[in-house]
């Protein structure tokens, strides 16, 4: 056996490892690969073919067997869990088996565990950061200030962004940056309506256009990835065989896979990453196949950990070594502290009587946004840093499209529609506390022999005062647009229900105090990169995904070339 294991390991080698297939998984892959590594690839769910692999995508309602509602014995198989509960996204729900973790206390934690990860569940919005999120934590002294700011990144959003396809409005806002879009989504006319009576009275808040990962006008780089322009279907959460949305799927893990320098291994759980005591570096992962439970070991020069938010904290936990006795990198002992989410308890629906000779023309896969106004410039109120504002609009039929003959074409020939409708929803930064953690549950393992994540992360007096404001400040301006039925409303959602989980590993200049450096290196273990949402040194108020493509662009574009220095 010991022959055995020593001729194995060149065929087990690569020159990097990429842990996760997901948003910033498939960007390791493809700048990786491009670079001209061999790179390996592991995902622990699935494989999931574009376009193939999407069982519902093109489906009609009628053609769904049970109308798209689930029955009860299917539901049965998957206990509480409650993402993707219906029939049409089922697919990409997982039983309670394949990963239990302990909820110290109530905590809402989606995964997607197949080949593109959570890039095929997202809702696609994507907004930059800018020195006001980035200067945040240093300003308010709730956070460590992080190493980077603005100027490191913004060449790297306009970089991610004219690969992905974003579709937005320049807006010229300082504290939301504009970006290399293409055509916008336009707001329909209670959306515009919103829009001019918020900018009629005040000077501090705009409604403005979504930006959003939807291809609304194809670019020669989008033609060249097999995508074309988004379909306005509005079922994005099926799969898109159109590529219409940015996908791992359908861009980068593709675009990684021509090289023929990747190779992508679905069904492999990591374990942790292997620490070589002699060379001070790390050497490889230890893997978990997910269908015969052997364990293997797999070795390269540069490893990225992109196994979303938690579970990157998971692996490096578990990671334990001499060296590392408490986890891969955690000199500083704040490995698994400071999780942080967006908070999302906050909404607000409405009616209005106006257009009654108007309706929408077509489907919107994303919506209006008001940027963060809060606590901007200075600290103006009771809690530390703000909230953004999705918004959106429609109008519903109000007749039922139920029957049967000449009465039935009749309806659906001339359909009755109702009232206007409108909605927000906040997204609220949540400030980083050290006791919102994770750890490892010391006795309880998963099938796979590896601990149990424990997590422990609730609500602050912040998050309550920043929901009270959002309640009063939308419901404001929506009486100022003439809207009635106001309802606005805490729904005291469990934390982490906004599946924007990130930090554990956050950046810092000080490894004393945090666990990554500029270049989102492990300050104690250099050939080591962490750039999902575990490397969130804080949330600010945008959809993080956007950065997170920034992040790992730049990091692996700096790995690189530090390899090629002989520096890793």
């Amino acid at each position: 056996m010991a022959n055995f294991a020593i001729d194995a390991t060149p065929a087990m080698t690569y020159d990097a490892i990429v842990i996760g297939s997901g948003i910033s998984g498939g960007w390791a892959a493809k700048e990786l690969t491009g670079k001209g590594l061999k790179t390996l690839v592991l995902e622990r769910g699935r494989d999931v073919k574009h376009v193939t692999d999407y069982p519902t995508a093109n489906l009609n309602p009628w053609e769904l067997e049970h109308r798209g509602q689930l029955p009860l014995a299917v539901r049965a198989q998957y206990g509480n869990i409650r993402s993707f509960m219906r029939e049409d996204t089922v697919h990409w729900a997982i039983k309670p088996d394949e990963q239990p973790f302990v909820e110290e206390q109530p905590f809402t934690w989606t995964r997607g565990y197949h080949v593109g990860g959570k890039s095929l569940l997202w809702a696609r919005q994507t907004q930059r950061w800018s020195d006001f999120d980035f200067e945040g934590p240093a300003r308010d002294g709730f956070a460590v200030d992080w190493p980077i700011r603005y100027a490191d990144l913004a060449p790297w959003y306009s970089y991610v962004e004219k690969f992905a396809g974003i579709s937005g409005n320049k807006d010229g806002l300082p504290n939301l940056p504009d970006g290399e879009f293409l055509p916008p989504i336009e707001l329909n006319c209670v959306e515009t309506h919103l829009q001019g009576t918020i900018a009629q009275h005040y000077k501090d808040r705009q409604l403005i256009q979504g930006r959003c990962a939807h291809i609304t006008k194809p670019q020669p780089i989008h033609t060249a990835q097999g995508r074309a322009q988004c379909q306005h279907r509005t079922l994005c959460v099926r799969g898109c065989p159109f590529g219409g949305y940015f996908s791992s799927n359908a861009s980068t893990l593709p675009w990684a896979e021509r090289t023929g320098k990747m190779t992508l291994r679905p069904h492999s759980v990591v374990h942790s990453i292997i620490y070589d005591e002699k060379k001070g570096r790390a050497s490889g992962v230890r893997v978990v196949d997910a269908n015969t439970l052997q364990m293997m070991e797999f070795y390269a020069n540069i490893i990225f950990v992109n196994g979303s938010a938690l579970n990157s904290n998971l692996i490096l936990l578990n990671s334990i070594s001499t060296r590392f006795p408490n986890g891969l990198g955690n000199d500083s002992g704040l490995l698994g502290k400071y999780i942080a989410w967006h908070n999302y308890r906050g909404k607000i629906s409405a009616q209005y009587d106006g257009f009654p000779d108007k309706t929408t023309d077509g489907k919107n896969p994303s919506n209006g946004y008001i940027p963060r106004f809060r606590n901007l410039y200075k600290q103006e109120m009771d809690f530390l840093r703000g909230y953004a504002t999705g918004v959106g609009g429609g109008r519903n039929l109000s007749q039922n499209q139920e029957g049967m003959g000449l009465a039935l074409k009749e309806r659906l020939l001339n359909p009755k529609l109702g009232p206007w409708h409108i909605s927000g929803w906040m997204q609220g930064e949540t400030v980083p506390l050290e006791k919102n953690h994770v750890r490892l549950d010391p006795t309880r393992t998963d099938k796979y022999g590896i601990p149990q994540l424990i997590t422990a992360a609730g609500w602050s007096e912040n998050d309550d005062k920043m929901v009270v404001d959002f309640m009063t400040q939308m419901t404001e301006m929506f009486t100022l647009a003439g809207f009635k039925n106001i309802k606005a409303v805490d729904t005291h959602s469990n934390p982490g229900a906004d599946i924007h989980e990130m930090g554990g590993v956050r950046m810092g200049k000080d490894p004393k105090t945090s666990l990554l450096n500029k270049w989102n290196q492990l300050h104690h273990c250099k050939n080591v990169f962490v750039t999902d949402g575990a490397c969130m040194t804080s949330t600010s108020t945008q959809n993080p995904s956007l950065t997170y493509m920034a992040f790992t662009a730049r990091a692996a574009n700096y790995a690189v070339d530090q390899l090629k220095k002989k520096n890793l």
